[in-house]
């Protein structure tokens, strides 16, 4: 186990008393239960939770979190077979009807369409192969990252909700690393561990430094505080 400095350890355990109290469904935010409680089945619904994260993309979460069941209302059904049963065509009317993302006419239809493909093609049309039998957090991250549309923050971002709030095993959490938010940024210069104008490199470390088993375990505690600091505008 690694020796946390002093000066870090109150943070550490906002974080680790953060992470006990988080809940399945929270933290998605919708508005529509019926949505949330299809992200949070990972055992009949686990694409509704990998479809979702890849939106998450220069839009609010809230919003992306939604975008597979309103997908799920237009095709009929919110099974797996129901998603693969659809074409890039429809796709792409059915993100132009509900003006689902601001990237809705050709780049994120495609995005969720090949994500479709993707499932069924490496992970025989269940989603949850990508984390089950306790895999080390990289692998899952790496796996994620092979989605197009998915970069480290997403992966990273996927994996991490999958093990803080919807609870499921791996083997470490060592690569996990902070979200580089603007909201974290916020929090961590607040707390007087990061200068103005950081880079998001240089959070990602220090998240590596304070906590090397999981670094990732500021980001719920960090973007929920960074959200309620008021920054003075610059001049």
């Amino acid at each position: 186990m690694a020796i946390i400095d002093p000066e870090h350890l109150s943070v550490v355990n906002e974080a680790k008393a953060r992470l006990e109290s988080c809940s399945a469904t929270e933290g998605f935010n919708t508005g529509n239960p019926d949505a949330e409680r299809m992200l949070s089945d990972l055992d009949r619904f686990p694409h509704h939770y990998v479809l979702a994260c890849l939106m998450d993309r220069q839009l609010g979460a809230e919003k992306a979190w939604v975008i597979p069941y309103r997908i799920g209302l237009h095709l009929g059904g919110f099974k797996f077979q129901d998603f693969k049963q659809a074409n890039l065509r429809m796709i792409q009317a059915i993100f132009e009807k509900e003006r689902l993302h601001r990237f809705r006419k050709n780049v994120m239809p495609t995005i969720f369409f090949r994500a479709i493909e993707r499932i069924s093609g490496c992970y025989n049309d269940d989603a949850k192969n990508i984390w089950t039998n306790n895999p080390p957090c990289a692998r899952v991250i790496r796996r994620f990252l092979e989605f197009d549309g998915a970069g480290q923050k997403i992966a990273t971002m996927a994996t991490n909700i999958l093990v803080r709030q919807l609870k499921v095993p791996m083997r470490d959490v060592s690569a996990i690393d902070v979200s580089a938010d603007r909201q974290v940024l916020k929090y961590f210069q607040n707390r007087g561990l990061l200068r103005e104008g950081a880079k998001k490199e240089e959070l990602i470390y220090l998240a590596r430094e304070m906590y090397p088993e999981y670094p990732g375990i500021f980001d719920l505690l960090a973007w929920e505080q960074g959200r309620l600091i008021k920054r003075p505008m610059p001049k």
